[in-house]
């Protein structure tokens, strides 16, 4: 495990600043975190999350999907965004990381900027841990205090995840700037043919604005549109990687696994992507 940036890691159990101890984290005053085998550090506490991270077929899903760079644009997207307005050194969190595509993408780019993976998940973690061998993969709640001191993040990323906009605030650098990407009525249409879609409401942009009750400013909203075209594996891997998932299995609605044929899906991808700053 590399060596972290400005002591900015806090520990769970008492706030202390967490450093290094081979592949381990702890702090001063004696609380130690062993990192796993596959790579990731737990710092949950006491009884964990109550809320579900991704599943191991969520996770198979979102791999096949993501390795087919039928979001390859948005990454794209979101990589520039940075580059324009970020600064190109320091930390950057991704708050909700999954298997670590994004922040891979922009680590890629800005390699002067160290990556902390944070999600609740840790299935999704394995994938962080691996292809973020230079930064720091963290199994967290989002809805928690964060474990970042105080204006220690000058990237924050937050594509498809929960927001905690108090804690994002808290932990955001002078001149640091946060990237949300959420999506948008019409995301995914021609998936239903697969299997039930969740609605989009159409304020989402501005909601994610007002959560943030002015204490950041908005700098750019940019919406992201193209048509992909999915054999129906494919498509399959779409609707499974996401919350639609978990929808589909509470109703007991399920995938069409039983469709088929040689004629791919034509897929709306339809984002929002935002950038916000403290001013």
């Amino acid at each position: 495990m590399p060596a972290l940036p400005r002591a900015a890691l806090t520990c769970p159990v008492c706030s202390a600043t967490l450093g290094l101890e081979g592949r381990n984290l702890a702090c001063g005053r004696g609380h130690r975190f062993d990192a796993a085998r596959q790579g990731y550090v737990n710092l949950l506490t006491g009884k964990g999350s109550p809320f579900d991270g991704d599943t191991p077929e969520m996770v198979e899903a979102r791999e096949e999907f993501l390795g087919s760079g039928q979001y390859a644009p948005l990454r794209e997207a979101v990589v520039a965004a940075a580059v324009r307005h970020a600064p190109q050194r320091g930390l950057v969190l991704d708050a909700g990381a999954g298997t670590g595509y994004y922040l891979a993408g922009l680590a890629g780019e800005l390699p002067d900027l160290f990556p902390i993976a944070l999600d609740v998940s840790k299935v999704a973690l394995r994938r962080a841990a691996r292809r973020l061998p230079e930064g720091v993969s963290v199994v967290w709640d989002i809805w928690r205090p964060l474990p970042l001191a105080d204006a220690t993040v000058d990237v924050l990323l937050n594509i498809f995840a929960p927001r905690n906009a108090a804690e994002f605030v808290r932990v955001l650098a002078p001149g640091g700037c946060v990237i949300v990407v959420t999506p948008r009525p019409g995301h995914l249409a021609g998936l239903d043919a697969v299997g039930p879609l969740l609605s989009v409401p159409p304020q989402k942009a501005d909601d994610v604005l007002a959560a943030f009750d002015g204490r950041l400013t908005e700098l750019e909203r940019t919406d992201i549109d193209y048509t992909m075209s999915l054999p129906f594996a494919l498509a399959r891997s779409a609707l499974v990687m996401g919350p639609a998932a978990r929808h589909t299995a509470a109703t007991g609605v399920g995938v069409d696994l039983d469709r088929g044929g040689d004629t791919p899906l034509e897929v709306d991808a339809r984002f929002t992507l935002q950038v916000l700053a403290r001013m």
